[in-house]
């Protein structure tokens, strides 16, 4: 047991002049003594010696300690404790997750190996064109030699080179032509040059934002590579005829003189359209202006095979022009408000619609159309509105010449469903012609 003496006046005269601090370690002290003494708690040794100097410097007479207590800890069974308590499998330390090695520049940048790897694809396909008229692009069709292009490239050449990417030159021939489409065919000489021919892609698979690719030669610039997106679809362009090329594609991916001919493609690097003109806005500016257009690949799928073994494509022809119908010309034409179609301006004279007998717009009314060669153009009343075609159904003037230039030939035989100024519904068959007889 620890004994403490106190002397009461001698202690109170300690305490004024002893620093607080020594009457916290005897305190500690004495706190310490008496939690040994129940197996408790065991201060070490060094603690313990260091505070009995100091009790024994500062007050020998006041407190006494049993040096044999404190030099000696008490042992605490800890081993009884654990032989009570159930068995503890030990757990093994946690394995760090890996961590993947960081990204490289090359790895996050998906839109460059996009086109890295459709250039890499396509290039070899695609063809510089020169002859005696200007140049442009082209791309090879088959492994027999054929090759793609627009007709404006080759239209009236004398003398045609074809040009690859690994920058062999061959002479080649014009084998097919036609103007209605803007396409042509020429041929080399397949035995002298390796002919990687592109794969080919479907329109209706392409959605507007869909992204856009370009290879070609502007300015003779070979192997040149654009891209953008599909900025719209269904769009009619200007044909080297009269007619209209349907279902163009619209793109913002920059086309300049020198890309007619080369291939539109989607990020598989399939050909959706054959590049052919540019809105450059203004008659002396022929450079990109952000609005190209490629005739669809669906056209060339069915022009291409007819000009390489027939040298020219016969189209299905109707014989009628106009416009899609508004509901702004109702009480005008006397038709429906609700109805959607083609109204029937001109029918061309001895033509299939002629002889069908499809009615045009012969009363002029003072709806304001448009401006040709700035001479006004105004609605005509008393037409067809033509609002379906072989049970298909029309809504635009689009429509009709998708579906004539899709899925007919010339010989075929349609039914025309038509709404008649007069109210009356009425179904005409007719028998569709070649284009070709226009032009005789």
């Amino acid at each position: 047991m620890t004994k403490l003496k106190i002397q009461s006046p001698k202690f109170r005269r300690q305490i004024n002049k002893q620093n607080l601090r020594y009457i916290l370690l005897a305190a500690l002290l004495v706190l310490s003594l008496a939690l040994m003494s129940c197996n408790v708690f065991t201060l070490p040794s060094r603690i313990m010696g260091e505070v009995e100097e100091l009790a024994t410097r500062v007050a020998p007479d006041v407190v006494t300690v049993e040096t044999v207590v404190i030099e000696k800890e008490v042992p605490v069974e800890v081993t009884r404790i654990v032989e009570k308590e159930a068995p503890i499998t030990p757990t093994p330390p946690a394995q760090p997750a890996e961590t993947p090695p960081p990204a490289t520049w090359s790895q996050l940048d998906v839109e460059s190996q996009i086109l890295t790897e459709v250039y890499r694809k396509v290039n070899p396909s695609v063809v510089n064109i020169r002859t005696d008229q200007g140049e442009g692009s082209g791309f090879v069709w088959d492994t027999e030699g054929h090759i793609v292009t627009n007709d404006h490239v080759v239209q009236g050449a004398r003398d045609v080179l074809v040009t690859f990417a690994d920058g062999v030159s061959l002479s080649a021939e014009v084998i097919g032509e036609d103007p209605d489409s803007d396409l042509a065919v020429v041929k080399v000489d397949p035995e002298l040059h390796e002919l990687r021919p592109v794969e080919l892609g479907d329109v209706d698979a392409v959605e507007v934002g869909d992204r856009a690719i370009a290879i070609g030669n502007p300015f003779g610039l070979q192997g040149t590579l654009t891209q953008g997106i599909i900025s719209a679809k269904g769009r009619s362009i200007p044909a080297l005829t009269s007619f209209a090329i349907p279902e163009a594609l619209q793109t913002d991916a920059a086309i300049n003189p020198g890309n007619s001919g080369g291939p539109l493609l989607d990020s598989e690097g399939r050909v959706i359209g054959v590049n052919a003109q540019i809105e450059t806005g203004s008659y002396l500016v022929q450079a990109n202006t952000g609005i190209g257009f490629a005739i669809p690949v669906n056209i060339v799928n069915r022009v291409a095979p007819a000009l390489i073994t027939d040298g020219h494509y016969d189209h299905a022809w109707l014989g009628i022009s106009g416009q899609t119908y508004s509901p702004a010309w109702a009480s005008a034409l006397g038709l429906p408000r609700e109805a959607r179609g083609a109204y029937v301006m001109y029918v061309e004279t001895g033509g299939p619609a002629d002889k069908a007998g499809l009615q045009a717009g012969s009363r002029q009314t003072d709806i304001l159309l448009g401006l040709d060669s700035g001479q006004p153009v105004y609605l005509t009343a008393g037409g067809d509105l033509i609002v379906a075609i072989n049970d298909q159904p029309v809504e635009r003037f689009d429509d009709l010449l998708v579906y004539l230039e899709r899925y007919t030939s010339p010989g075929d035989r349609v039914e025309l469903s038509v709404l008649r100024g007069d109210g009356r519904q009425q179904v005409i068959s007719a028998t569709l012609g070649k284009r070709s007889e226009r032009r005789r």
